[in-house]
């Protein structure tokens, strides 16, 4: 499998492609027997989901029907998911970058308000104006895999785009249920489900093996307090979520692994297997790992099961006839379609005509256009609205065909934005190539530049898994030996890493007096002491020319050298370390050196990459 691509999505990329596909269809399909069930005289449908269900015992007991099981109990896994994405996004994810973020959730915001205001305008008098919160949200599983079922050329940009316009939809609706739509306070479920939001706040410093029970056992009494307390009880899986730490992958756990598993080579038994086991897992938060092993079942499992039970319509030549005379299905037919359109197009357009945020690098208006007409998608949250906001079943059924009718003519009318969209104006692939060759004359340069393979690296000095902290170039250059160069240019992420433009600074300064190496060699071993006396100690300890260095350190030279790094990566929207360039073209996936290694051996530099 090759790992250096010019045009083609890497691995990770294909998966979220399938499995964007495979959830669509699988609601879709959901939505088909729902249709077909509910159409089948008798009335088994109905019967099915209004089947009595009891949790508890005695006085405690609280009974359901089958459909508020899937709406209140299933359901709540969903919305916990979606509170675990809103977590991560606000911390290790796109919403960090809150110049990059503003155009989506500025889009997002106006495409909630402008949706339930014309329900609110179509649906004063005789409608339901009531009912407004069922336009306001975008279904995000149908989003992603109806843009996954178009299939644009680099659509990697949109779907980034969308996903965190659909992040910040899910806490708008989330907030709306919350606010809106309520059965009324009981004040002591509440004082209760207070206590345990406390509680929960405190289980992350818990010893690492009571953390997960303890969020389940909380978690499921939060729910029952939420519940009993008027409110609706799936709002409880988005406070757990957002109660549950969330970080990137950590240096000292990721060698701490390493090394647990080097004992268990030299010594396989079941005791170090199961320390490997334990520090490969704690390496990454229980956000990271609960999203990897629910979201299958959630997107699989929960939604399909979630249409079947709200997408069932008895649909007759009356009830056709009744919602195109009816304010509900009109309001929610201009809500989905237009509301989302233009308030998501709209507000784009305007924040970034004001100079107030920009488009990420590739996102043209055209495919706002179509990605916020795909938007008006509304089939989740809207069925789940329907009958919390309408309690007449003859207007729930219309509500629900207005729903489904609007998704459809969502989705064609966003596959016909981007097909003629694409057409007139054809995308480009961002950063599918190195954007400035390699000059020995001012680049980092280890290796020669007649060897037949080369590897350029953007990263900085306090990333714990850039090359020459992790070794993985090292490896490959002693795979290599002369027949590779490798390449160092700067990219300091100062959200991240507060130090390392200033360590960047140092390494620059240190390579006028030809100690680059030397230096990145420092830095790399102390990445966790580069204060500003650090660094000069560190050249002190190389030797070099005290007042030379600090005179370079703050140069125009070194300052314009790192910046024209910045740029570079700018250009090719680069804004993660390490990134790679390998033989000419951009490494998308794992860089690790045996991977490196197979990337390398496609092909000698300046040779197409395989397709």
């Amino acid at each position: 499998m090759t790992t250096v691509q010019r045009q083609r999505p890497g691995p990770h990329k294909k998966k979220a492609l399938r499995g964007d596909r495979l959830s669509a269809a699988l609601m879709l399909l959901g939505v088909a027997v729902a249709l077909a069930w509910a159409n089948i005289p008798g009335g088994s449908y109905d019967g099915t989901w209004e089947l009595p269900l009891t949790l508890g015992a005695g006085d405690t007991a609280i009974t359901f029907t089958l459909h508020a099981f899937v709406n209140e109990g299933l359901m709540t896994l969903f919305f916990f998911l979606v509170g675990l994405e809103v977590k991560h996004e606000f911390a290790v994810g796109e919403l960090t970058d809150r110049s990059r973020a503003l155009v989506p959730i500025t889009a997002a915001a106006a495409g909630l308000i402008l949706p339930a205001l014309i329900f609110l305008l179509v649906n004063l008098g005789d409608g339901e104006p009531d009912a407004w919160g069922v336009v306001i949200s975008t279904d995000t599983a149908f989003l992603l895999g109806a843009l996954a079922i178009i299939g644009p050329r680099f659509s990697a940009r949109l779907r980034t785009f969308l996903l965190t316009l659909a992040v910040v939809d899910d806490i708008g609706a989330l907030l709306a249920i919350g606010l809106f739509y309520n059965d009324g306070l009981d004040i002591w479920p509440f004082v209760v489900a207070v206590v345990l939001i406390g509680l929960l706040a405190v289980v992350r410093f818990l010893p690492a093996p009571l953390r997960p029970p303890a969020y389940v056992l909380l978690g499921a009494a939060l729910w029952v307090a939420v519940y009993l307390a008027g409110i609706h009880p799936t709002l409880a899986g988005v406070a757990v979520a957002l109660l549950i730490p969330v970080f990137p992958p950590r240096r000292p756990e990721v060698e701490r692994a390493a090394e647990q598993a080097q004992a268990f080579r030299e010594s396989p038994n079941p005791r170090y297997a199961a320390a490997v086991s334990r520090s490969l897992r704690e390496s990454f938060s229980i956000n990271d790992r609960v999203q990897d092993a629910w979201r299958p079942y959630i997107l699989y499992v929960v939604l399909p099961i979630f249409a079947v039970a709200n997408a069932g319509v008895h649909i007759t030549g009356a009830t056709l006839a009744d919602a195109l005379a009816s304010p509900v299905a009109w309001g929610i037919l201009a809500g989905l379609i237009v509301g989302k359109s233009l308030g998501i197009f709209g507000a784009t357009w305007l924040v970034c005509a004001v100079g107030r945020g920009q488009l990420a690098p590739g996102l043209s208006l055209h495919r706002i256009a179509g990605g916020a007409a795909l938007s008006g998608i509304g089939f989740t949250i809207s069925l789940f609205l329907v009958p919390i906001a309408i309690s007449d079943p003859e207007t729930q059924d219309i509500a629900r065909v207005a729903v489904l009718a609007a998704s459809v003519l969502a989705f064609f009318l966003g596959w016909a934005i981007l097909a003629i969209g694409d057409r007139l104006s054809p995308p480009q692939a961002i950063g599918a190539r190195l954007a400035r060759p390699v000059d020995p004359t001012r680049d980092h340069v280890k290796g020669s530049m007649a060897a037949p393979y080369e590897i350029v690296e953007y990263g900085d000095f306090e990333c714990p898994f850039c090359s020459r902290a992790t070794g993985s170039v090292d490896a490959v250059r002693e795979h290599f030996g002369a027949d590779v160069r490798w390449v160092w240019r700067h990219l300091p992420l100062d959200h991240v890493h507060p130090h390392a433009q200033e360590a960047a600074q140092a390494a620059e300064a240190a390579a006028i007096q030809g100690q680059f190496l030397q230096m990145a060699t420092k830095l790399f071993a102390h990445q966790g002491h580069l204060e500003r006396d650090d660094l000069f100690r560190y050249a002190e300890m190389l030797g070099l020319d005290p007042d030379r260095f600090a005179d370079d350190f703050a140069s125009a030279r070194v300052l314009r050298h790192i910046q024209d790094d910045r740029l570079d990566a700018e250009i090719m929207d680069l804004n993660s370390t390490p990134s790679f360039f390998v033989n000419g073209y951009r490494h998308v996936g794992p860089y690790d050196s045996a991977t490196l290694i197979r990337a390398l051996q496609s092909g000698a530099r300046g040779a197409p990459a395989p397709r």
